[in-house]
């Protein structure tokens, strides 16, 4: 159970209070800064874990139940302090608000379709939604530590909105799944 790569999912949740803390209005640029590295520790924790696993052959039942909830909650939180410290505002908390409730609807979704016993790959565009996701939320981050470098705040609200689109559509490819499933 305690293999590398559930360990390193195991982290990711486990530094999420500590990227709360980091992220905590009135933070400085110090904090920022190393809020970032944590985050992108951490984003690179989510590829390494996964790939690690396949090649290892240790993929594990707790790798796989703990891995997409290591996702949530980290894309949860950095999201709810952004918007809490107004990094992300106005018309933004939209996208950011879109993110989120599909992430909800995603899972719960994917819990009833694993009742019946049916399993919905994830798409190539989820994939890219992903990634812009975790770029988004790693630039809003580092423009806060470096607030004179405005284009790195726009690159991360431009790719706010990118996720939040492919969101949508995603979100809907998953639900269309899953109402042929419903009574």
């Amino acid at each position: 159970m305690l293999t590398l790569p559930n360990i390193l999912t195991l982290s990711r949740i486990l530094a999420v209070p500590i990227l709360v803390f980091l992220l905590w209005p009135g933070a400085s640029k110090l904090e920022y800064a190393i809020a970032f590295g944590l985050y992108a520790l951490m984003a690179i924790t989510d590829y390494f874990d996964g790939y690690l696993a396949r090649a290892q052959g240790t993929v594990s039942k707790l790798g796989v139940f703990l891995d997409p909830i290591a996702d949530k909650i980290m894309v949860a939180a950095v999201i709810v302090m952004l918007v809490f410290t107004r990094d992300v505002s106005g018309y933004h908390t939209i996208a950011a608000l879109i993110i989120l409730l599909r992430e909800i609807t995603v899972s719960g979704l994917r819990e009833f379709l694993a009742g019946l016993q049916i399993s919905v790959p994830v798409s190539q565009l989820a994939k890219w939604k992903t990634t812009f996701q975790l770029i988004s939320l790693g630039a809003i981050i580092l423009a806060g530590a470096l607030p004179e470098w405005s284009w790195i705040g726009a690159v991360g609200l431009f790719s706010l909105w990118a996720a939040a689109v492919l969101t949508l559509l995603t979100g809907w490819d998953y639900l269309r799944v899953g109402i042929r499933h419903m009574d």
